[in-house]
């Protein structure tokens, strides 16, 4: 059996890409790093990790990848990771809908540009070619301010499971990796960057440090190191028969049963965890102040 050939998107530095890759080539696979910026995939071009340059929101940079690909692997690929994401996290009711498209863009229809760009090269593969779709834990836990991040992890979620269902008379597998939590660059907070922050105006003014803590990771010590998660995944991925979701990363095993929990008591759970206890009268107040201004 000839080297599989694998490609995974969004592999700067410091991301679960990079960590993937490295993974995948330990396993020894032939691997394809992509991301926006090849000067950023400095880690994997080290150790000899072929880097292409792919814009997973460009429809002509996907197709330049392809066309890159097909001619290096002589037309076939075995394996397809939609790895690359974008975070974006705030309450519902200070949400910049701009900025949730973009978050959609590259969490949810990436998924499917690239898919279906590189399907006549999976659909070629005689070594049983399979999909990996990064989605999240956070898919199926209803985390308070998390929502534009959360609601694109749950379209990835469930586009995976339509995929699966899809794809599989192709003989394409599809596994989803519900990722918990693991230390990696995507949650470096800017202070700089005004559309991370609450808005003065936000009725949740008051817990603005909580935010600001739990969505940017600075607790982080639940969070596993980004080569032991892929570590783990690839192991998973490249058993003979993978399982169609892994639950890897940190307290991914707890989001796992508080998935099967019922949903009222869950919901009461996520409030208590986010501190949101006094925050509905004291906003209220703040709203019959306003108004009478």
């Amino acid at each position: 059996m000839s080297t599989k050939a694998v490609l995974v998107t969004g592999c700067s530095d410091g991301g679960l890409g990079s960590a993937l890759c490295l993974a995948l080539q330990n396993k020894g696979y032939r691997v394809f790093a992509t991301a926006r910026n090849v000067a950023k995939m400095s880690a994997v071009e080290a150790v000899g990790i072929q880097c292409l340059a792919l814009e997973v929101t460009s429809n002509e940079s996907i197709k330049t990848c392809v066309a890159e690909v097909s001619k290096l692997t002589g037309g076939t690929l075995d394996v397809l990771v939609n790895n690359a994401g974008r975070d974006y996290m705030m309450p519902v009711l200070d949400i910049d809908l701009d900025q949730m498209r973009a978050t959609f863009e590259t969490n949810v229809f990436s998924y499917v540009a690239i898919t279906r760009a590189f399907f006549p090269l999976l659909v070629r593969s005689t070594q049983n070619p399979m999909i990996v779709n990064n989605t999240s834990v956070n898919s199926l836990l209803p985390l308070a301010f998390n929502r534009g991040y959360n609601a694109s992890k749950a379209a990835a979620a469930m586009l995976s499971s339509q995929m699966r269902v899809e794809l599989h008379n192709f003989g394409i597998k599809l596994v989803e990796l519900k990722t918990g939590a693991v230390k990696s660059n995507i949650w470096t907070f800017d202070p700089n960057d005004t559309t991370r922050q609450l808005p003065p105006s936000s009725v949740y003014e008051s817990k603005k440090e909580l935010l600001e803590k739990s969505v940017f990771q600075q607790d982080s010590k639940n969070a596993m190191p980004a080569d032991q998660w892929a570590a783990q995944v690839v192991k998973d991925i490249t058993k003979a028969n993978p399982p169609p979701i892994v639950w890897k990363g940190g307290s991914a095993w707890l989001a796992r049963v508080a998935s099967l929990l019922p949903t009222g008591w869950t919901d009461g759970e996520f409030r208590k965890m986010s501190d949101l206890e006094g925050i509905t009268a004291h906003a209220a107040q703040l709203i019959r102040e306003k108004d009478k201004i």
